[in-house]
C-alpha cells in the first residue's frame, strides 16, 4: 500500500482528488489537511511516499510547508497557481496538475509518478523546487521557520541578519534566533534587494536594522546595528552598502 496525504485548504479540490484516486486502489490517502500547518504535522506522523499539495494556502503556502520537512516526499501539485509560473518547473520530473484538471490528466500524473517512483532522484527533485526562484509574493515578505513541533512566522522587517551556517542559515532577529535549510543565495536571490544587502560571503544584512559603518582596521569595517550588534564588512561588501545607502 503506497501512503500519501492530501493538503488543500478547499474541500471541494480535495473530495476531487479522493473521487479520482479510486481508480488507484494502491493509494491510500491517510489524511486530508486544511492548510501547511495540519500538512507539516501529518507527514511527520504518516511518513508518505506521496502528498497532493495545492500552493496557494492559508497560513503558509504550499512551498513554504516543504521548506519545514526534512525529508520532503514525492509531491504532485492540485493548484490554482499561474501556468505560466508552472512552466518554470517542466524541467523537474514532479507532476503539475491545474485547476480544474479532469480525471484522464489526473491519471497521467499518477503513472508518471508510479513509473518514477523507484528511482532515486525523488527526494531530490522535491528539494530542486524549493531553489527555484518562482515563488509566492508572500514569501518575500516573512519568513517561516520550523521550532520542535511549533511553527514560527517571522515577518521580514524584524530580521536583522542572516548569517551562513553550514547547510544552513542563521536568521536572527533582535531576540532570537532561528536555522533554517536554506542558502545564503536564496534569500539574496529572493528578499527585496532595496533592504536586504549581501555585505559579506557570511552576511546578509537588512539596513533597516544598521545605525551606522565603523572602521575596524586599515579598510576593512563593520556594521554597527540598532541592537549594538557588530557585522563584518568584506571589502565588495561594503562597496555595496555604499552604493545601496548612495554614499
Amino acid at each position: 500500500m503506497i501512503k500519501a496525504i492530501l493538503i488543500d485548504d478547499e474541500p471541494l479540490a480535495r473530495s476531487i482528488v479522493m473521487e479520482y484516486l479510486k481508480a488507484f486502489p494502491e493509494i491510500s490517502v491517510l489524511q486530508e489537511c486544511n492548510d501547511g500547518f495540519e500538512g507539516v504535522k501529518a507527514i511527520a506522523v504518516h511518513k508518505p511516499e506521496l502528498i497532493f499539495l495545492d500552493i496557494q494556502m492559508p497560513k503558509i503556502n504550499g512551498f513554504e510547508m516543504l521548506e519545514l520537512i526534512d525529508e520532503p516526499p514525492a509531491v504532485i501539485f492540485t493548484t490554482a497557481f499561474d501556468e505560466y509560473a508552472i512552466k518554470a518547473f517542466e524541467s523537474n520530473a514532479i507532476d503539475y496538475l491545474l485547476k480544474p484538471f479532469s480525471k484522464e490528466r489526473f491519471e497521467m500524473a499518477i503513472q508518471k509518478w508510479l513509473q518514477q517512483r523507484t528511482l532515486p532522484a525523488t527526494t531530490s527533485t522535491t528539494e530542486s523546487i524549493l531553489s527555484e526562484e518562482v515563488r509566492q509574493p508572500e514569501e518575500r515578505n516573512r519568513i517561516v521557520v520550523k521550532e520542535g513541533s511549533n511553527i514560527r512566522i517571522i515577518p521580514v522587517h524584524e530580521v536583522q541578519y542572516i548569517e551562513a551556517y553550514d547547510d544552513y542559515v542563521k536568521i536572527f532577529t533582535q531576540k532570537e534566533m532561528f536555522l533554517k535549510k536554506k542558502t545564503m543565495s536564496f534569500y539574496e536571490k529572493n528578499l527585496d534587494a532595496s533592504q536586504f544587502v549581501r555585505i559579506h560571503r557570511s552576511y546578509i544584512l537588512n539596513l533597516q536594522h544598521l545605525t551606522r559603518i565603523e572602521p575596524l582596521e586599515k579598510e576593512t569595517y563593520v556594521a554597527l546595528l540598532k541592537s549594538g550588534v557588530k557585522v563584518s564588512l568584506s571589502k565588495s561588501g561594503y562597496a555595496k552598502l555604499k552604493t545601496v545607502l548612495g554614499l
